[in-house]
């Protein structure tokens, strides 16, 4: 790694505050409003097959607040947060990279000068290995094939392995199909990777997920599901006076 290339220590530390601030800003703020609205069983959609049985499989009975729980539990801590934490996340990285990296390249979020091999690299970014599909692997293929044709044209210095698709969390072995079809025409890196490749240091991943985790001792939220819970199980008797019997 030439250190001509190397990401000073000002920028890392911008970068890692700047995260910082947007899990706390951003992201968990936006968790516990969302977490908050859930006090009306008309919030679900709930499968009444299963509503039961999964009540018993995780409380051993099926009164109103268990039943409360099978709803609380898999939105505020599964799917939805981790939905969200991916579309966010991309956001914030393309947003806070712009100035610095951002591309004037159409279909290219950022531009950034390699610090493993020094040659600039045109990247399009999205957050982890389970945000990406089929429709995802054509505008990416066509927005790098787009990035080719200009550069033959305007006779510019551009390698294949210039063109890169980055993930910016998770680890190689996770790549699923439709990340492999990219593989096959261009240069995939995930997680520690990118980051390495983008700063020059090897323990930037790690350094970010911690500085994004340490946030979150800001947020015990225990009390706020608890109260959410009760409220949504009040609604529960209610609604549904014969599940409980």
């Amino acid at each position: 790694m030439d250190d001509r290339f190397k990401m000073d220590d000002k920028t890392k530390a911008e970068i890692l505050d700047a995260a910082k601030s947007w899990m706390r800003d951003e992201l968990a703020y936006a968790h516990k409003t969302n977490t908050t609205k859930l006090k009306n069983s008309n919030e679900f959609n709930i499968n009444p097959f299963l509503w039961s049985y999964l009540a018993y499989y995780l409380e051993g009975d099926n009164k109103a607040e268990s039943l409360a729980k099978v709803l609380i539990y898999p939105r505020v801590l599964g799917t939805s947060i981790n939905t969200s934490f991916g579309s966010r996340f991309q956001d914030f990285i393309t947003r806070v990279f712009s100035e610095t990296f951002g591309s004037t390249t159409q279909g290219i979020d950022i531009e950034f000068i390699d610090k493993i091999d020094g040659r600039k690299k045109y990247c399009q970014i999205k957050a982890g290995p389970n945000v990406i599909n089929h429709d995802d692997v054509t505008t990416i293929k066509s927005h790098f094939s787009a990035v080719k044709s200009l550069a033959r044209t305007n006779h510019l210095d551009l390698n294949t392995t210039d063109l890169m698709f980055c993930l910016l969390y998770g680890e190689p072995w996770q790549k699923n199909a439709f990340i492999k079809s990219v593989e096959r025409e261009y240069v995939v890196v995930v997680g520690k990777e990118f980051w390495h490749r983008f700063t020059g240091d090897e323990n930037f991943y790690a350094d970010i997920i911690d500085a994004v985790g340490s946030v979150a001792k800001e947020f015990n939220m225990k009390s706020t599901v608890n109260d959410v819970i009760k409220q949504l199980a009040a609604d529960i008797a209610q609604k549904y006076p014969e599940i409980d019997k």
